[in-house]
């Protein structure tokens, strides 16, 4: 039995300075996606792609370790994030694990605004079976929200202090 879960978060962010480059900024990918997310577990692939180690979790008496390749792309002052490889380490007995993420960052006049969907897809593993699949699930998407917001809180910090001294190192 495959089980399912979703997360979805919005952010907007308001820049009080220099505004007007958050498009060249986002062209910066690897600054970008390292701002955003942990860079010390975000390995460049080449242009526009990454792998991506996620804290591990657990869950119940597992310990969960997914690694990602993520794929970016810009356009028109947008950037756009998208799993396109997903697998989880230390756990051997799950074949079907399938992680999916679209998130874009757009820069607007007034600064930053952003969703990200983040999905997992997976079969119940055998040590999970006596647990109800609506328990599974409702924990797995506390768990995608739990990362979202993590993902959320770095942005609204990390990425506006990244901007800020991309700025100054670009006068």
């Amino acid at each position: 039995m495959s089980l399912a879960f979703k997360a979805r978060q919005k952010i907007d962010l308001v820049v009080q300075d220099n505004a007007e480059q958050l498009p060249d900024y986002l062209l910066q990918q690897e600054r970008v996606v390292g701002a955003m997310l942990d860079s010390k577990k975000l390995t460049p692939l080449g242009p526009g792609s990454f792998k991506y180690e996620v804290t591990s979790f657990q869950v119940f008496q597992l310990q969960i370790n997914p690694v990602v390749s993520i794929g970016v792309e810009n356009t028109h002052g947008k950037i756009r994030m998208f799993v396109t490889e997903s697998h989880l380490d230390g756990l051997g007995f799950v074949d079907d694990f399938e992680l999916t993420l679209d998130a874009i960052l757009e820069a607007k006049t007034s600064g930053l605004e952003g969703e990200a969907l983040l999905g997992v897809t997976v079969s119940q593993p055998p040590l999970l079976k006596l647990i109800p699949p609506k328990m599974l699930e409702s924990t797995g998407q506390s768990i995608l929200n739990g990362i979202l917001l993590g993902i959320k809180a770095r942005v609204g910090k990390q990425l506006i202090v990244d901007f800020q001294n991309w700025c100054k190192e670009n006068q």
